[in-house]
C-alpha cells in the first residue's frame, strides 16, 4: 500500500520530468555554461579588441542593466502570450548575439552583442512558469515545482562549472583563433532553439491585457539611470555625483509605484508584492543579489593576493583558484538539488530561513578564518550550499505566492532584485577594497584591495542574508507548502 501511493507520487513526478523538466535541463545547463565560459576569456578578450582590463567592466554593466530591463517585460509577455513563446524567441536572440560575439571586431560592437546575450537570464523564471502551468492542476503542485526547479538549477551550476573549466581549456588550446573559442557556445544555443520549438509543450493558461508600455519606459529610466550611476562610481572612485545619479534612480520608484498602482493591469504588480508571503521573497532576493553577484570577484582576488607582499591573502595562481571557485560552486550545486528535499521534511519557509542564515553564516566565518586555504575552503562551501538553495527556491516560492497568471511576472521580479542588489554590492565592494590600499616597500601603491576591504565585503555579505532570514520570519508558517489534505486523501486511498 505504501510502495503504490509512493509509485503514484513518483509517476507525477515522472510525467512532468520526462515531459517538459528534462528537456529544460538541457536549456538551464546552456545558461550555465554561457554564465561561466567566458570568465577565464576575458582578458584574451580585452587584448584581441584592444582595451584595457578596466573597460571589461562596461561589459558586466550592460548586461545587467539590460536583463534588469528585459527580465520583467519578457516575463509579463510570457504571461500574455505564452512562456514558451517567449521562450524561445529570446533562445534565438540568444543565438544571434553569442555568434555576433565571436565576429566581432570592434568593442563596441561586442559590447552590445555582450549584453543581448544577457536575454538568457529570462529562461529561468520563464521555464518555472511552464513548470508550474504544468503541474498546478495535479495534488502537490508547489512540492513538485520546487523539486523540478531544484533539478534545472542543478543543471544551471553544472553547466557553470563545465562552463568555466571548459572556457580555459579551449582558450590555451586554441588561443590562436579566439573566433573559434567564441563560437563554439553558440552551437548549444542552437540547440536550445531546436529542443523549446520542438520538444517543450506552450503554458495553458493566458492573461488579458497588454503590456504595460508607459511602465516599461518609467521602469528602464530608473533602471538605467541607478545602475548607470553605479556603473560610473567604479570607473570616478571617490566622486560624489555617480552616487547622486544612482540616489536620483532610487527616488524615481516612487512616480513608479504611484504609476503602476493606479493600472489595471500594472507591468509590475505592486498589489501582488503586498502579499505576505511575496515581499519577503523579493526582498530576499534583492539581499541575496549582494553576494552571489557581488562577491565572486573579491573572493577570487583575495586568493590570488600574494602574503609575502602584501601580509594577507593566500597568493594562489590561477589553476589553484579555480579550486576555490569550483568549491563554491559545487556547493550551490548540492545546495540547489537537496533543498527540495529538506523542505518536504521542514516547510518551504523554514528552508528559505536556513538556508539564508548558511549564507551569511559562511561569509561572517570569513572575517575571523581567512589566512589558509582550508579556511577559505571551507567558510565558502557553508555559503555556497545556503546560497544554492536559495537560486533554487527563490523563483518557485515567487511561483507558489503569486496568484494565476502573474507566475512568470512574480519569478522574473526575483531576477531583476537580485541584479539590482548586485549592483549596489559591486559599486560599494570596489571603493570598500580601493581604500587604504597598502604600501609595497619601495613606497608605491600596491595592486591589491586592502584587508579592510575585504573584511568589509564579508561583513555586507554575512549581514544581508542573514537580513533576509529575519524578513523571511514574517511569512506565514505554511507558505508555499502544498495543501496537506489532498496528499492525505491520497495516502489513505493508497
Amino acid at each position: 500500500m505504501a510502495t503504490t501511493g509512493t509509485a503514484r507520487r513518483t509517476g507525477r513526478i515522472a510525467g512532468i520530468g520526462g515531459g517538459l523538466v528534462g528537456y529544460l535541463v538541457f536549456v538551464e545547463f546552456t545558461s550555465g555554461v554561457l554564465q561561466g565560459y567566458y570568465i577565464p576569456l576575458l582578458t584574451d578578450i580585452a587584448r584581441y579588441l584592444g582595451v584595457n582590463d578596466a573597460d571589461v567592466n562596461w561589459l558586466e554593466a550592460a548586461q545587467l542593466m539590460l536583463s534588469a530591463i528585459a527580465v520583467p517585460v519578457l516575463a509579463k509577455l510570457g504571461d500574455l502570450h505564452g512562456h514558451r513563446r517567449v521562450l524561445l524567441w529570446s533562445a534565438v536572440a540568444t543565438a544571434l548575439a553569442t555568434v555576433a560575439l565571436a565576429f566581432a571586431t570592434s568593442f563596441p560592437v561586442f559590447l552590445v552583442a555582450w549584453a543581448l546575450q544577457g536575454l538568457y537570464v529570462v529562461w529561468l523564471p520563464l521555464q518555472v512558469a511552464l513548470i508550474w502551468d504544468r503541474s498546478r492542476r495535479t495534488p502537490g503542485a508547489a512540492g513538485q515545482t520546487r523539486r523540478a526547479t531544484g533539478l534545472i538549477v542543478a543543471a544551471l551550476q553544472a553547466g557553470a562549472i563545465a562552463g568555466a573549466l571548459g572556457g580555459g581549456q579551449i582558450g590555451q588550446s586554441l588561443g590562436d583563433h579566439l573566433w573559434l573559442v567564441l563560437v563554439l557556445p553558440a552551437v548549444l544555443v542552437v540547440g536550445v532553439c531546436l529542443v523549446v520549438a520542438f520538444r517543450v509543450p506552450e503554458s495553458e493558461d493566458r492573461t488579458g491585457g497588454t503590456v504595460d508600455a508607459t511602465g516599461v519606459a518609467l521602469l528602464s529610466v530608473i533602471l538605467l539611470v541607478i545602475t548607470g550611476g553605479l556603473s560610473f562610481v567604479r570607473l570616478n572612485e571617490g566622486a560624489l555625483w555617480p552616487w547622486a545619479v544612482a540616489a536620483a534612480g532610487i527616488l524615481l520608484v516612487v512616480p513608479f509605484v504611484a504609476y503602476e498602482l493606479r493600472q489595471d493591469d500594472p507591468l509590475v504588480d505592486f498589489r501582488v508584492l503586498r502579499s505576505p508571503a511575496m515581499w519577503p521573497v523579493q526582498l530576499t532576493a534583492g539581499l541575496f543579489g549582494v553576494s552571489v553577484l557581488g562577491a565572486q570577484g573579491p573572493l577570487s582576488t583575495y586568493a590570488r593576493t600574494d602574503p609575502a607582499v602584501y601580509g594577507y591573502g593566500l597568493g594562489l595562481s590561477t589553476s589553484e583558484v579555480s579550486v576555490v571557485i569550483g568549491a563554491y560552486v559545487i556547493s550551490m550545486l548540492v545546495g540547489a538539488s537537496q533543498f527540495s528535499r529538506v523542505s518536504r521534511r521542514t516547510t518551504p519557509r523554514s528552508t528559505l530561513i536556513g538556508a539564508a542564515t548558511l549564507t551569511g553564516t559562511g561569509y561572517l566565518l570569513l572575517v575571523p578564518f581567512h589566512d589558509t586555504l582550508a579556511q577559505m575552503l571551507a567558510c565558502i562551501a557553508i555559503a555556497g550550499l545556503g546560497s544554492g538553495a536559495l537560486v533554487a527556491a527563490l523563483p518557485a516560492a515567487a511561483a507558489a505566492a503569486a496568484p494565476i497568471g502573474r507566475t512568470a511576472v512574480a519569478t522574473g521580479l526575483t531576477n531583476t532584485t537580485k541584479v539590482i542588489g548586485g549592483s549596489f554590492a559591486s559599486a560599494a565592494f570596489a571603493i570598500a577594497l580601493a581604500s587604504n590600499v597598502p604600501l609595497l616597500a619601495d613606497g608605491s601603491a600596491g595592486t591589491a584591495g586592502s584587508l579592510s576591504g575585504y573584511i568589509t565585503v564579508w561583513v555586507i555579505c554575512g549581514t544581508t542574508a542573514l537580513l533576509a532570514a529575519l524578513a523571511l520570519l514574517v511569512v506565514p508558517k505554511l507558505a508555499f507548502s502544498d495543501p496537506a489534505v489532498p496528499e492525505t486523501a491520497e495516502e489513505s486511498r493508497a
